[in-house]
């Protein structure tokens, strides 16, 4: 027996150090960015029965304990404002992939920035992954997308996104009309904004003037398009058309269909029946709609709770040009801690995978919050008392240890 209590002063002296070392690692990073916390897990040794009562209730002596496992903590961490818009925090599950070399690692620190190549990286210069638009073409942009699709898991790779970046010209292409142009017999106008193939603004201008005579019923107008510069001293085209309205007001019929705007042609929708340019008693109203985008400089990048990377141009233009990837795994408590916040998968966490929504397609699965860092998910009360608490455990087995040995002297003396 006091044999036995050398064995279960050691374990427990083995496995309390095992668990203070992890409760001190936890409250070294209460201020690391992203880290997730540990608990260490204990099992008990083989048990020797001594004696069995008369109700089958053994008397036993355990022989130590042993480390089980560390579990990972999966709670949220608080969130801090940031004053960058690269930084991010996920709300709720998932993991963004980082990336040296070939060496993938899955972080919860979403402190990114971009470098001098204007790859978009964390602070320790790990590239971060996700899936580019493809959109992007000799620092112009080659297409306006509302979305990134993602790619597959395997697709993903370091995202860049240049900080020169222009928004190449539109010409317009179509105006459209709505308003009351009264039915009083008063010349009427209404006018659009339209970009021109060299990107300059223009000015189209509708001018509605009642047609004599008039045939009833209903009413007639001449219309006289022009597409002007803004300052009026250049016009590229003059149109003469006609619009016809019913009794009740409601448009019938034009011959206005389109007109050219120093070298690109525009259709021109008045709308049809009371959807459009009306002739009502009233107020007069306007208002029109055209396509097309002048010229615009690179702003910024934003990125939504999506994930999507935004670029906002000079000219009120925006397209997203990438989106960064959410990884999620079978089970995140086998992931394997290779730093502070950086994990790498293993056989019992399983490969990294994608959620995907009904039609099939990727998805992140968890929003992302932009200007946001989530911090440490350590709580110091806790880790405080734990660290007591195994302290004074390990103090006990260090006892007992220097008892069996006291009882060893004694016994050997006896015989002596």
């Amino acid at each position: 027996m006091m044999t036995q209590a050398f064995y279960t002063g050691v374990s427990g002296l083995k496995t309390n150090q095992y668990a203070i070392d992890t409760v001190s690692d936890n409250l070294a990073n209460i201020s690391t960015t992203g880290f997730r916390s540990s608990t260490t897990e204990f099992s008990s040794l083989f048990e020797k029965t001594l004696s069995t009562t008369y109700d089958n209730t053994a008397n036993t002596v355990g022989v130590g304990s042993a480390v089980q496992g560390t579990t990972l903590s999966q709670a949220q961490g608080s969130l801090m404002l940031s004053d960058r818009t690269t930084d991010l925090a996920i709300m709720g599950e998932g993991w963004f992939g980082v990336q040296r070399n070939d060496n993938t690692m899955y972080t919860r620190d979403g402190g990114f920035g971009f470098d001098s190549n204007s790859d978009l990286v964390t602070d320790d210069g790990l590239h971060v992954l996700g899936t580019m638009g493809g959109n992007i073409n000799g620092g112009v942009l080659s297409a306006q997308l509302d979305e990134t699709i993602m790619g597959a898991v395997s697709a993903q790779g370091p995202l860049n996104f240049p900080n020169i970046l222009t928004y190449p010209t539109e010409p317009s292409t179509k105006a459209e009309f709505k308003g009351n142009i009264g039915s009083d017999d008063e010349t009427r106008s209404m006018s659009a904004g339209v970009v021109d193939s060299l990107g300059s603004k223009n000015n189209l201008k509708l001018t509605f003037t009642k047609t004599v005579p008039q045939t009833l019923p209903g009413s007639q107008w001449d219309i006289v398009a022009t597409t002007q510069t803004l300052d009026g001293e250049t016009i590229y085209d003059t149109k003469n058309a006609q619009i016809s309205f019913n009794s009740s007001g409601a448009l019938i019929s034009t011959t206005l269909t389109s007109i050219d705007n120093n070298g690109s042609a525009i259709a021109i929708d008045l709308g049809s029946g009371f959807d459009g340019v009306v002739s009502l008693g009233g107020e007069i109203t306007s208002s029109s709609v055209s396509d097309g985008a002048i010229a615009g400089d690179l702003v910024g990048y934003n990125i939504n709770n999506s994930g999507e990377v935004i670029a906002a141009f000079s000219n009120g233009m925006q397209s997203s040009v990438g989106k960064i990837a959410l990884f999620h795994f079978q089970n995140d408590q086998g992931l394997q801690r290779v730093g502070n916040s950086n994990f790498t998968q293993s056989n019992n966490s399983g490969d990294a995978i994608f959620y995907t929504d009904i039609n099939g397609a990727y998805t992140s699965g968890s929003e992302i919050a932009s200007s946001r860092l989530e911090s440490s998910n350590v709580n110091m009360a806790k880790g405080l008392t734990e660290l007591i608490i195994y302290q004074r455990s390990f103090d006990a087995s260090s006892k007992s240890i220097t008892t069996a040995d006291e009882m060893m002297q004694k016994a050997l003396n006896m015989d002596a």
